[in-house]
């Protein structure tokens, strides 16, 4: 019970609630695009019941969130009528289907904070629309000084104010490549770079269950599925649709391979299992890629749903490294 106390405030909630996008990036890492997934309007407000009691901030993300528009809006009506003004509303675009009519509407909804997530080469307009796109900011007193995306601890709360922001794709941060993921992988685009431990960067699993000096505490949902990164783990954690997410974050807390996730250090979550450190880094150095040595540990190794060893790879098969 205390745990499920403690996980039902959460300091940020990362929500791409659709892969629906009028663009097909060659970078996505979920695929998104014109067929992207899609879950129903009474998913969405389910999965709205199931978060914690008290969020911080909330990001709305895609696909591209404007290619739902009218399940947005919901989305954005529910949230307002379950936590007023408590709970910051960041919204995440291409930009591409921004409109003054739409941004009042959004302003009126109570988003209050935007970024302009495709200023790379990836994307379609490749940042074209970024001087149309600060003109119509500016014409709604939104406030562009910040333009870097709000991931310091002393920044990431902004109430009160309205702001946005522009950010994209490079060769080595974000999504552009770094994840071994989606049309990332299709492509041949990700970052074959063991060293880079993303999962200690915010985005990553670092401080997913309790924060950290400076960076905010904060969860992925992936349309329903609740993962501690924003690449997601194997198979999800739980699913936000028809279980509360502190329950699910209360249930892993217990699990040392994710205390070791959230220290933001996946080399070592398999110590307790019988996985070392030193077979972790042999794998991740002979795979590229930390996800995807994330990926086969919890393929071969251990178990997300009963949050056990997996028998038929126990201690004593393991590789002799």
């Amino acid at each position: 019970m205390e745990n499920k106390t403690k996980y039902d405030h959460c300091e940020s909630v990362y929500w791409v609630f659709t892969q629906l996008c009028n663009d097909q990036c060659d970078h996505c890492y979920n695929l998104s695009g014109p067929r992207g997934e899609r879950i129903s309007e009474e998913e969405c407000l389910a999965v709205i019941d199931n978060l914690p009691s008290s969020v911080d901030r909330l990001i709305l993300s895609g696909g591209e969130p404007l290619a739902e528009r009218k399940k947005l809006y919901l989305i954005l009506d529910a949230l307002k009528e379950r936590y007023g003004d408590r709970t910051q509303i960041m919204l995440q675009t291409n930009g591409d289907l921004l409109t003054g009519e739409i941004l009042d509407t959004l302003i009126e909804k109570g988003v209050t904070r935007f970024d302009i997530a495709s200023i790379d080469r990836f994307h379609k307009a490749q940042g074209a629309r970024l001087m149309e796109l600060a003109e119509l900011f500016d014409s709604r007193g939104v406030d562009g000084d910040e333009k870097d995306p709000l991931v310091e601890k002393d920044n990431y709360l902004q109430k009160g104010r309205l702001t946005w922001g522009f950010w994209g794709a490079t060769e080595d941060m974000w999504l552009g490549g770094n994840w071994a993921r989606g049309r990332a992988m299709e492509k041949d685009i990700w970052l074959r770079d063991p060293d880079h431990n993303f999962c200690a960067i915010l985005s990553g699993a670092i401080g997913f269950l309790n924060g950290g000096d400076s960076i905010p505490q904060e969860i992925s949902i992936q349309l329903w599925a609740v993962n501690p990164c924003c690449p997601g783990t194997k198979e999800a954690m739980g699913d936000a649709r028809t279980e509360k997410v502190a329950d699910v974050l209360a249930r892993v807390a217990e699990s040392p391979v994710f205390q070791m996730l959230d220290l933001g250090d996946p080399y070592r979550m398999g110590e307790r299992v019988g996985v070392s450190e030193e077979y972790a880094r042999k794998r991740c150095a002979e795979l590229g890629n930390v996800c995807l040595w994330c990926d086969e540990f919890f393929e071969r190794f251990y178990d997300i749903r009963s949050l056990e060893p997996r028998a038929e790879e126990g201690y004593f098969k393991l590789p002799v490294v």
